[in-house]
């Protein structure tokens, strides 16, 4: 395989396994934001996927390639939290015993979600790597099957259709923007456009506080950053040192990554509530985040990925408290 995207074949491959098992999520125009803009910006409504994010996609291609003993003895990942509820739900589907580690920065209402799919649960350290070391121990000591959040193929291709999807729906865009975490999603996105249209452009949204994947770009390596709190805590997490997929795949097609203060991630949730009536988590609201801040340059038609809504609600009420009374 080339390291420089998947195959659309591939992607191709992922949505025939996938029929049926995931929503095909709208698109849709938001004229307050295309007005601001000056040109069309649609909404990718992924937040309204079956468990709330995009990584259903992914999980669902994972668990439709495993071999029956594969089945039969589980799988494992680690994750910050929408990836875990996505497997949890993909494996208890087709009856497959799941393990999910997570850190101690994982928001409670993802951890019980998870627990109410009836994954097993492990807390472990404080980082997405700490609970990566407890997937590598289960996977050599008990033999499971390691489904990662994003760096493998099953899973980026996944992922990637939903960039089939708005190449369908909206074939005249200039510009995707995507939330950049491990870069599973904009890997599987990007593979899917540039494929068909080399020329759009592919934008990764981040946090300011610990962007493992803008860090490792910069760096010309996969790097270590340290993890950090955030509204937007589904981006959380390192790359992996001995990333094998997403780095590469982003340095070739990814062609630029806007990070977000804290205020400005709190801005786009606001935004979504208030003017789309859209609950989204930060992670999910950063596309908007990034327009609304001034740091997006849009020249042409403007796709947004809304990727999650998995947020905490006491914490959303919050968000949106903050904010009554500004403009």
């Amino acid at each position: 395989m080339s390291t420089d995207r998947i195959p659309l074949v591939s992607i191709l491959e992922a949505r025939r396994r996938v029929a049926g098992l995931v929503e095909r999520t709208a698109c849709v125009v938001s004229p307050t934001l295309s007005e601001r803009a000056q040109a069309p910006v649609h909404l990718k409504m992924e937040h309204r996927q079956t468990t709330g994010s995009f990584k259903l996609r992914g999980a669902s291609n994972a668990i439709a390639s495993l071999c029956g003993e594969e089945r039969a003895l589980g799988v494992v990942t680690a994750s910050t939290g929408n990836h875990g509820r996505a497997l949890a739900f993909a494996a208890a589907r087709e009856g497959i015993p799941a393990i999910i580690c997570m850190s101690e920065l994982v928001p409670e209402n993802k951890v019980s979600e998870i627990g109410r799919l009836g994954a097993d649960i492990r807390i472990v350290g404080k980082s997405q790597d700490d609970a990566q070391r407890e997937v590598d121990r289960l996977v050599a000591d008990k033999g499971l099957t390691m489904v990662p959040p994003f760096d493998a193929e099953a899973v980026i291709a996944g992922q990637g259709t939903l960039g089939l999807e708005i190449i369908e729906d909206v074939p005249d865009a200039a510009c995707v923007v995507v939330p950049l975490s491990g870069g599973g999603l904009i890997a599987g996105i990007a593979s899917a456009v540039k494929t068909v249209n080399p020329d759009v452009r592919i934008v990764g949204v981040s946090m300011e506080r610990g962007p493992a994947m803008r860090a490792s770009l910069d760096a010309g390596q996969p790097v270590q950053v340290e993890e950090q709190s955030s509204l937007a805590d589904s981006l959380g997490g390192g790359i992996g040192l001995d990333n094998r997929f997403t780095f590469s795949i982003c340095r070739a097609l990814v062609d630029e990554v806007i990070l977000l203060t804290e205020d400005e991630i709190a801005a786009g949730i606001r935004h979504a509530y208030a003017i789309e009536r859209e609950v989204l988590e930060g992670a999910g609201a950063v596309g908007i985040g990034a327009l609304l801040a001034g740091k997006l340059s849009v020249t042409g038609p403007t796709v947004l990925v809304l990727s999650g809504r998995n947020i905490d609600m006491a914490a959303h009420r919050a968000i949106i408290s903050a904010g009554e009374g500004e403009a």
